[in-house]
């Protein structure tokens, strides 16, 4: 069913697969860029039926970020380039219009924000002006004159965006909207009047479509009943309807979910809209596999369905997918949320469409030196350019740190990092070699033309004392729980949460100590923050920051293992604390000695990911990708 032709509005697209408008930081200067066009052209050749663009803004006195399409006649060329080419790939594609209201920012404009009410967004808590009559007007015609430009730059449509970051939102909201006016006492009227001004702009040849929150995820904020009553309102105003949970700052959590939701997880919103309006409705939810879109599908609940980071993951996920996005959020939400411009821990060349790749090199004999994600990553990329590519690794298994990853309770999918880049490797021809320790004996028995190095980091033992033990220890399973145990963590990430949620499944008492601010600061920036410090909170777990270990030591009995020496550093006093067991999570060391062997040696010798410097998954991608391109 994912691949049927469907009918929206004048268009016929080709399939059901949607890729939604998502924040890419590619413009420069408020304009479209090649880097855009060449991103979601990869999309469309990959098999999307309909692409919607990042949001388009309406307003010059609105600017949320930095790196928005901004409202200029200037941005027409890169209109149709963008336009011209998802077309030349055989799918349709829509401009999302948006304008940010309340969830703006006054860094950037140097002017107060506007909304339907002076009520202050929870994470900027910028107080708005709430909007007059005039100045509701004014913004009305932005949207026209926004959509009809983007008409001109060929693209077949709009989508208003009326959930996660936007003005339409705040005005459906009770929670933003308390205005006591005509725009208060009828919530929808705003966004009828932006229909009605949009329609007016681009014709009845042209797509007009608007997203909706189906559910806030917040106490008294919008529910599926009022989503389903502004649907029934649009009903033959708009030819389509896009989906979404959540808000895009106090609950984005739900917005861009981690791999702990399931696929599907937000169906029941288009579910509820297909029954009330005769519409096609897109359904969203995680989605990282074909199969898992054809399912949402068949079940009927929706008419088509959006995959973001399925497809950021794999451009290719309508036609001949080879890899699945992990849900871990890393370098798409959390690079972005960085101001950075959008990319993907398992798809190195994600926002590097629009750089050609070199020419292969002269065909040469390869050893790769580690499994880990970087070594499996530069031989299937090796190999896939003409490359006779030998990777070896001394584990029994591929794999590396990962399997540390998705040993954590409920990050199993992490694995598939793994699973796909072996794949990779296989269909590209790399001869891999298990259980095999290197060395510089056999790296000259092998004679190879150039070596790469993925041989990891590993742990820093830093107090080398009986009971303290690596992260990595607990999430193999080599230690037992305890009675009373100290999680330590400097990395601030996953690992350290892992630990302490795996040790109070079997029964220890757990403290997860950190020198932030936060403890697991990071987790922020994936958007599992939330969600860990609930999980934490219910199964006791104590969490305990702006404190560092100072020094272990034996403790003075059997009943006391451990003496722990603790430094309160924003006051600067001291205490020692007694533990059965302490967790260090510190930053490892890289397992280099192969590349002190080899370095001077007759051939060259590259090393990527841990062996270099200790880092996360996604840099030994990129790194092994971009040493295997440069062969």
């Amino acid at each position: 069913m994912l691949n049927e032709p469907l009918q929206v509005g004048p268009l016929v697209l080709r399939n059901r697969l949607v890729f939604p408008a998502h924040l890419t930081n590619y413009a420069v200067d408020g304009l479209p860029t090649p880097q855009h066009t060449a991103y979601y052209a990869a999309r469309a050749a990959g098999g999307a039926g309909l692409v919607i663009t990042e949001e388009h803004g309406v307003d010059p006195r609105d600017r949320p970020y930095e790196k928005l399409i901004e409202p200029r006649d200037d941005a027409l060329p890169g209109y149709r380039a963008l336009t011209a080419a998802v077309h030349a790939e055989g799918a349709a594609v829509l401009a999302q219009l948006t304008h940010n209201g309340g969830q703006s920012s006054g860094m950037h404009s140097r002017r107060p924000v506007l909304a339907p009410s002076p009520v202050p967004d929870p994470l900027f808590r910028e107080v708005p002006v709430e909007l007059d009559v005039a100045g509701i007007a004014r913004i009305v015609d932005g949207y026209a004159a926004t959509a009809a430009r983007c008409v001109a730059g060929g693209f077949d449509g709009v989508e208003i965006q009326g959930a996660h970051s936007s003005l339409v939102r705040q005005f459906l909201s009770p929670l933003t909207n308390r205005r006591t006016d005509a725009y208060g006492r009828d919530r929808d009227r705003f966004l009828l009047e932006v229909v009605d001004a949009v329609r007016d702009a681009i014709g009845p040849d042209r797509v007009l479509g608007v997203r909706l929150c189906g559910d806030e995820g917040v106490p008294h904020g919008i529910g599926i009943d009022d989503a389903v009553a502004t649907a029934r309102a649009l009903a033959g105003r708009v030819d389509l309807l896009g989906t979404a949970i959540g808000v895009a700052t106090s609950t984005l959590y739900l917005v861009e979910a981690s791999l702990r939701f399931a696929p599907g997880y937000a169906l029941s919103i288009p579910e509820a809209l297909k029954r009330a309006v005769d519409v096609p409705v897109i359904g969203i939810g995680r989605f990282t596999t074909p199969e898992q879109a054809g399912t949402a599908l068949e079940s009927g609940r929706c008419d088509l369905v959006g995959v973001v980071r399925g497809q950021i993951a794999e451009p290719a996920f309508g036609s001949a997918p080879v890899r699945a996005c992990v849900g871990c959020n890393q370098e798409c939400v959390g690079r972005v949320g960085r101001n950075r411009w959008l990319g993907c821990v398992v798809n190195p060349r994600a926002g590097r469409e629009s750089v050609p790749l070199p020419a292969p090199g002269v065909p040469k004999r390869v050893l790769v030196v580690g499994g880990g994600p970087g070594g499996l990553r530069a031989a299937a990329t090796a190999a896939a350019r003409g490359h006779r590519v030998v990777l070896c690794e001394r584990e029994a298994t591929t794999g590396g740190a990962v399997w540390f990853a998705a040993a954590a309770p409920g990050r199993a999918e992490f694995g598939n990092v793994v699973r796909d880049l072996l794949g990779q490797c296989r269909a590209a021809g790399v001869e891999v070699r298990t259980g095999v320790e290197v060395d510089a004996a056999l790296v000259e028995a092998l004679a190879p033309d150039v070596v790469v190095l993925a041989t990891g980091a590993r742990p820093a033992r830093r107090w080398p004392v009986p009971g303290v033990v690596d992260v990595r220890d607990v999430l193999s399973g080599r230690v037992a729980p305890v009675r009373n145990a100290l999680v330590y963590d400097e990395l601030g990430f996953h690992q350290a949460p892992a630990a302490a949620e795996w040790l109070a499944a079997g029964g220890s008492g757990v403290e997860l100590m950190t020198p932030g601010l936060v403890v697991a600061q990071d987790l922020g920036t994936t958007l599992d923050a939330e969600l860990f410090h609930r999980r934490a909170h219910a199964a006791g777990i104590v969490l305990t920051t702006d404190r560092v270990v100072t020094g272990v030591a034996p403790g003075p009995g059997p009943a006391a293992p451990l003496e722990v020496t603790v430094l309160h550093h924003t006051t600067g006093t001291e205490e020692r604390r007694r533990y059965d067991l302490v967790v260090a999570v510190v930053p490892p060391e890289p397992d280099d000695a192969l590349w002190s062997a080899l370095r001077d040696g007759p051939r060259p010798v590259h090393r990527v990911g841990d062996c270099l410097a200790p880092r996360r998954a996604h840099a030994a991608v990129v790194e092994g990708d971009r040493v295997a391109v440069g062969l």
